[in-house]
């Protein structure tokens, strides 16, 4: 079967609404990716969490309801975005790396020896990057095809999970983040991109 047949395996298109000559494209994968931290903790280097992340939920946002009573009707309008938590799993070496992280993490949020609260957020707040990347590796450096910024992040929750005599799986910390807004970069990939609104009466009737 030749190459360029590839192309009869989707949905058909009427004419002009795509290149006739393109197939199926060629999607993320889930298990290419890269997570990284900034002023996360006190330790460094802060590699050793990148290095250490099992999974990460990528971000999912949703808007309050605004709800218009019209003569005869309703208009819906959106109300603010709510960006939901975010979840990562580290494994927890045996160095003690990525618990000293977590828990530095957490003692600038409060003090627990003291039972003292942080003055302000950016007193503990931090930044989580995910980039989406092609596979490449060594000498060929993968390409980032994707990348979430999340802005004014802190731990609402760290899970140090449990530990087993039946089990040969690694120790686990299971993070919750939760963050202020999130952006994708660079500039025009996406959320956090300027977009032109334009008038029109077919969107609304």
């Amino acid at each position: 079967m030749a190459v360029a047949s590839l192309t009869r395996f989707t949905v058909p298109l009427a004419s002009g609404q795509s290149a006739s000559a393109q197939g199926m494209l060629m999607p993320k994968l889930q298990y290419r990716f890269r997570v990284s931290f900034e002023n996360f903790g006190v330790s460094t280097p802060r590699t050793e969490l990148t290095k250490q992340v099992v999974d990460f939920k990528r971000p999912s946002v949703s808007f309050g309801d605004i709800v218009i009573e019209t003569y005869n009707s309703k208009v819906k309008l959106i109300g603010k975005p709510d960006w939901a938590d975010v979840t990562c799993t580290l494994r927890d070496d045996a160095g003690g790396n990525v618990s000293r992280l977590v828990g530095e993490q957490l003692q600038k949020q409060f003090d627990f020896a003291e039972q003292a609260s942080a003055s302000s957020g950016i007193d503990y707040k931090f930044i989580t990057r995910l980039e989406m990347l092609d596979g490449g590796n060594g000498a060929s450096a993968p390409t980032v095809l994707e990348t979430w910024e999340l802005y004014g992040c802190l731990l609402s929750s760290a899970d140090y999970q449990t530990v087993n005599y039946a089990t040969n799986e690694p120790v686990t910390i299971s993070l919750t983040i939760k963050y202020d807004n999130a952006v994708q970069t660079p500039d025009g990939s996406g959320v956090g991109a300027a977009v032109t609104r334009g008038l029109g009466t077919v969107v609304t009737g």
